[in-house]
């Protein structure tokens, strides 16, 4: 169950990002009186929902500390780079 949940969740952001680009897209080429809307209703989806999705998706179950540069990754990534 637990893969299907995260195999949903990738359709969802991918169906979402091409929806985003889609309206940007039709915004950019289709000359209506509301292209500008649908450019902004596309910029603002890509930020607010699909990049927080696609982070929490990418990032869940991951020890965060693991990828920030702290000095004690710092003091790893030197003896890494020593051997």
């Amino acid at each position: 169950m637990h893969t299907h949940q995260n195999s949903n969740m990738k359709y969802l952001i991918a169906f979402l990002f091409i929806a985003c680009i889609g309206s940007i897209l039709a915004g950019y080429f289709i000359n209506v009186s509301y292209s500008q809307k649908l450019i902004g209703f596309g910029v603002i989806g890509l930020f607010v929902v699909v990049f927080p999705l696609f982070s929490y998706y990418r990032w869940k179950g991951k020890n965060v500390q693991d990828y920030m540069l702290t000095k004690e990754n710092l003091d790893k990534m030197r003896d890494h780079e020593e051997k």
